[in-house]
């Protein structure tokens, strides 16, 4: 049975020096917050914000799982593994972190109210958790699982005695925002910023940053603004269009990185009529052209890629045929580029019965993923092109995030972070058949479901052998794709800025948070 025994210090890689006096650092940063509960919502943003204050059992830093909360983990059995916590860790409010504090995070994980995009795939197939001995953990799964210490990579530890009574905005007020993390929160203002400390009793190594000003800037022009008027220190998700300005300016030094994170477009899979689908006249259509795959194949020929990587995201995205990025685990290097074909893309309409096409609205967030609005402007024109007459409907993400979570749109818009750097995350995430009770296509907004897939996840599930497994998450790529259950355009490029002096080494996926801004 495979042994995973951890035991190099997680903190050796949250810093890669340090300096003689603690210093100030200010970041305007460009995913909004939803809550600063970490266990509320599944969002980059509120994923980043909560690396400021809580731990999770597993770090899953630089590509690689190293301890956190637990100093090392084994597989006793194919259904049970045991987690060894870290001793002496104290909550910020003095308390210490015991193992009770981990078997409450993991049940109040699978029930947190008001969740739309919920991390109960992570914890999925546990069954139980049961203390050992004070330090140790004992995790029973439902079924054979490899990827359990993965899984518990992205699941944040929340104090019993400070949450098993609070509410989500008891976290934002302060009141609950009890962690074991590097910071604690001096302030935080809603849709603005918050302001946090370094927390001096931090068990792991003293962080470079004493004070973090963590401003949320949606728009890329006024982050690149803030920048060169020096009002703040780093951005992120820098625009494209100003690149070659920031790469050209003395002051400043640009970080450029091939990404995970992957632009993709969800049809809906429900059968019901819908008003966003209609005939010319503007009735819905009493069938959902989009359950038939050679209207979905027809609207992804119909998109030429190239000409949106180059023209609209200028070159700071990689085009993609599938969810995973080449050189990732679970990509799959046999599935060819998808040819840009319009007069395709018309014969399969006509041979779906659509030959004078339809009319379509796609919904796009206006205010979470990058250039992504004038992204699916090109596309919708490319779809009328061939008769599939396309509107866009630009939404708030507070509006978008509940209505595409209900499948409400007949085209939704999704940029999947795939931040755990394997296909299987969004095999359970955005793929598997709709389950909430078991944790399943938690952000599946299209309800894609497709018995083939289902089966290649049970399997790669409880397959411990590493080839055997990325080969199934290959043969489930073709599978997807081959379906057309999805739509990929691009993946984006990770693209941070800093004023001179400063180096930016992403932690995780794209997230963005000081321990990953060093000096040179």
């Amino acid at each position: 049975m495979k042994k995973h025994l951890l035991t190099l210090l997680a903190s050796s890689l949250l810093a890669a020096g340090s300096l003689a006096h603690a210093e100030e650092l200010k970041i305007a940063f460009a995913d909004n917050l939803s809550s600063l509960d970490p266990q509320l919502n599944n969002f980059a943003g509120d994923r980043s914000a909560g690396l400021f204050f809580f731990d999770m059992l597993v770090s899953n830093y630089y590509n690689k799982l190293l301890p956190g909360l637990a100093t090392e983990w084994k597989n006793v059995d194919p259904t049970t593994w045991e987690f060894t916590l870290r001793p002496d860790v104290k909550w910020s409010d003095g308390q210490p972190f015991t193992a009770e504090d981990v078997v409450f995070s993991i049940e109040r994980i699978r029930k947190v109210p008001g969740s739309v995009a919920p991390f109960t795939s992570y914890v999925r197939t546990i069954e139980s958790v049961s203390i050992k001995d004070p330090q140790t953990l004992v995790f029973k799964t439902t079924t054979p699982n490899p990827s359990l210490p993965l899984n518990l990579a992205s699941v944040p530890i929340v104090s019993k005695h400070g949450t098993e009574n609070a509410s989500s905005e008891d976290f934002n007020s302060g009141k609950a925002l009890i962690g074991t993390g590097p910071y604690n929160l001096v302030s935080f203002t809603p849709g603005d910023r918050f302001v946090a400390q370094a927390n001096p009793n931090y068990w792991g190594e003293k962080v470079i940053w004493d004070k973090v000003d963590y401003k949320y800037t949606a728009n890329a022009a006024s982050r690149t603004a803030a920048l060169l008027a020096g009002d703040v220190d780093v951005i992120d998700k820098v625009s494209v269009s100003d690149l070659a300005k920031l790469q050209s300016e003395p002051k400043v030094s640009v970080f450029a990185y091939n990404g995970l994170r992957a632009m993709i477009l969800q049809p809906s899979f429900n059968p019901a009529p819908s008003k966003f689908i209609t005939d010319a006249s503007g009735k819905p259509l009493e069938k959902n052209p989009l359950l038939d795959v050679r209207v979905r194949k027809a609207l992804s020929l119909a998109i030429n890629r190239d000409a949106i990587a180059d023209r609209i995201l200028q070159g700071g995205v990689t085009v993609a045929n599938q969810w995973m990025p080449d050189g990732s685990i679970g990509y799959n290097p046999e599935i060819k580029n998808i040819a840009f074909d319009a007069e395709q893309a018309k014969a399969l309409l006509a041979e779906a019965g659509y030959p004078d096409g339809f009319n379509l609205s796609v919904h796009v967030p206006t205010d979470r993923y990058p250039l992504a609005p004038e992204t699916i402007q090109a596309v919708a024109q490319f779809w009328t092109r061939i008769g599939v007459k396309t509107s866009v409907e630009v939404v708030p993400w507070a509006v978008y995030s509940g209505a595409a979570n209900k499948n409400e749109y007949a085209m939704s818009v999704i940029a999947w972070g795939n931040g755990t750097g394997e296909a299987s995350y969004a095999m359970v995430s955005i793929l598997a058949t709709n389950n909430p009770d078991k944790g399943m296509g938690a952000s599946n907004w299209g309800r894609y479901s497709n018995a083939k897939h289902d089966e290649l996840l049970a399997q790669v599930t409880a397959e411990f052998d590493d080839a055997k497994r990325e080969e199934i998450m290959r043969e489930a790529a073709t599978v997807v794709m081959d379906d057309v259950g999805i739509i990929p355009l691009f993946h984006y490029k990770n693209i941070w800025a800093a004023k001179k002096g400063l180096v930016v080494k992403p932690l995780s996926s794209d997230r963005t948070v000081p321990v990953m801004v060093t000096k040179e």
